[in-house]
């Protein structure tokens, strides 16, 4: 299949390149397309048929769900049974942006999205080009990351053609993504809301809506059926084994350093993925990637998944990474981290 390839602006995206896209997504063909989050593969949310093809193009199980986009917050009593107080209050704060929502699903929303679940995940995301493909084509789109499943999700065109060129319509490239991790998830129907992934919409900021919530225990990898896109045991992964570091930063880096000294003793072509403040430590053999100060979390999750794919061209035997703080993005930070190393962990 030949990939069409379109370029906009991401303030002020061309609507007739969009509506060519929206088209496609009409016609049950999948269409890759920007977030403020990450790059979304799309396809009509109420066909199943083409729902069915974002799993063929990522390799994803089937018993994953899918997340619906919309364009309009309106659209999500279209899709809703019930929309809680606590999903009311937080849209109310946070859409458009980095918050998807799960709820009880209407019958009308194929079991391909859902995974055969009685709920829906839904989000109104803020990135100009993502809304008005979505209100062009007029329908909710299902969009998970826009890659292979399990590796790490693409904040670039090129990231996914890297993974899907040939096996898509067509991609929408309007220049590298702002939040660089995806929606925070949390479960609306649940007596107290429940984090099932933590992302642009902070722990903190969700408490300050709702006064409290509790975290769903697949977060310390725990195996569950999964309600949200993301919580399967390994995800976001390299190419090359991982192995994420999490201590307090000078503990940290002694262990980190010991291990890579330990590899490189053993004969091993080794990988870091460390802090502007590690960076000089790390010995000169190993190849390293720097994510960003660990006092700026959200530099480090908009550069994560970039700094992640960058060792797939590279001829390394382990990865070691440097954690940080869970506070603020820290934590969707540190969840992604963890689900990359399919929790190979040194504390």
């Amino acid at each position: 299949m030949y990939t069409k390839y379109y370029r906009v602006d991401p303030v002020c995206p061309d609507a007739a390149m969009l509506a060519e896209a929206a088209a496609l997504l009409r016609q049950g063909e999948l269409v890759a397309f920007p977030t403020e989050t990450v790059y979304g593969l799309g396809a009509n949310g109420l066909d199943a048929a083409a729902v069915k093809r974002i799993f063929q193009a990522k390799g994803r199980p089937a018993d994953n769900p899918l997340i619906l986009h919309i364009a309009d917050a309106d659209k999500l009593a279209e899709l809703a049974a019930a929309v809680p107080a606590s999903a009311r209050a937080l849209v109310e704060c946070y859409w458009p942006g980095p918050l998807t929502v799960v709820v009880e699903r209407q019958g009308h929303v194929p079991d391909a999205v859902t995974g055969g679940l009685n709920t829906v995940a839904v989000r109104l995301p803020s990135s100009p080009v993502a809304r008005e493909l979505i209100r062009l084509a007029g329908i909710p789109v299902a969009a998970p990351s826009a890659n292979t499943s399990g590796r790490p999700s693409p904040t670039t065109a090129q990231d996914v053609l890297a993974d899907l060129e040939g096996k898509i319509a067509a991609v929408i490239d309007a220049g590298p993504c702002d939040i660089g991790v995806e929606s925070t998830v949390i479960d609306c129907t649940t007596p107290v809301p429940t984090l099932l992934r933590p992302g642009g919409i902070t722990y903190e900021m969700l408490i300050a809506v709702l006064g409290d919530i509790e975290v769903d225990p697949a977060l310390d990898g725990a195996k569950t059926v999964p309600k949200s896109p993301g919580m399967k045991y390994t995800h976001y992964a390299p190419a090359a084994p991982l192995t994420l570091i999490e201590a307090e930063p000078v503990r940290s880096a002694g262990l980190l350093i010991g291990e890579i000294n330990k590899a490189l003793t053993a004969g091993k072509t080794v990988g870091a993925i460390v802090s502007a403040e590690l960076a000089d430590s790390v010995p000169p053999a190993v190849m390293t990637a720097v994510y960003g100060s660990r006092a700026d979390a959200a530099a480090v999750a908009a550069n994560l998944y970039t700094v992640l794919r960058s060792f797939d061209d590279k001829a390394v035997d382990v990865i070691y990474a440097e954690g940080i703080a869970e506070q603020g993005l820290g934590l969707a930070v540190m969840n992604r981290l963890r689900k990359a190393a399919g929790y190979r962990i040194l504390r």
